[in-house]
């Protein structure tokens, strides 16, 4: 009987709510949401140097940035993000771009009031001054007021220097265990038919004669 019970349950669910609905219930479910912060009062931050508009707040033991109208937290190799610093966290399903320009060791740095051997004179910007300007500041570009991010003669890194940075940080970020461990998670949660697709090794490509090469290969040898 019950038995009997549960399976007319599970039919009127599928009758009644849509597939794709259901999928994304069970999705919600199965990822938690990060534990809440303590905040004795609204938390200052600081602006985080060679980023366009990236603030920290260096109070807490957590990495709690500000980026693009939102607050981001990265919690068991998942990322957050919300409206709000303290509250309303929602399962992000990326990496947010702006991350891998920010330098892990920012905290030394900070501690030190030193940025790679430059004076940095950091300011820390109240809560509600920080909400009242920031946009402000994300359209001039003067982040916290500051085009030089506070660093006293620090020359700005060049584009191709950055983007190694980039690609080191995320490696590193990569080889994090709880990183893995959602990555995995991540690719078991995809449609079988995606699955094999990625698993299947790529046809190779049948090779031309070796008579005169086309017109795009002769140009691309030149």
């Amino acid at each position: 009987m019950k038995k009997l019970l549960f399976g007319t349950i599970l039919l009127m669910l599928a009758i009644v709510v849509p597939i794709p609905t259901m999928a994304q219930i069970n999705i919600n479910v199965e990822i938690p949401l990060p534990p809440p912060i303590e905040f004795a009062a609204p938390p200052e931050v600081i602006v985080m140097p060679e980023t366009d508009g990236v603030y920290v707040a260096p109070d807490i033991d957590v990495d709690l940035f500000f980026w693009n109208a939102f607050w981001w937290r990265l919690w068991e190799g998942r990322w957050y993000r919300s409206a709000y610093y303290d509250r309303d966290w929602a399962y992000y399903n990326s990496v947010p771009s702006f991350y891998f320009n920010v330098d892990p060791h920012w905290r030394g740095y900070y501690q030190n009031h030193n940025w790679y051997g430059h004076q940095w004179n950091y300011e820390r910007i109240p809560y509600q001054r920080f909400q009242q300007n920031w946009r402000n500041w994300q359209t001039k570009k003067s982040w916290g007021g500051q085009k030089t991010w506070g660093v006293q003669g620090y020359p700005p890194r060049t584009p191709a220097h950055t983007q190694v940075l980039r690609q080191q940080r995320q490696q590193q970020y990569q080889q994090r265990p709880e990183v893995q461990k959602h990555m995995e998670y991540q690719r078991q949660q995809r449609p079988p038919q995606v699955q094999q697709r990625q698993q299947q090794p790529q046809r190779q490509q049948p090779q031309r004669s070796q008579g005169t090469p086309h017109g795009g290969e002769a140009e691309h040898r030149k």
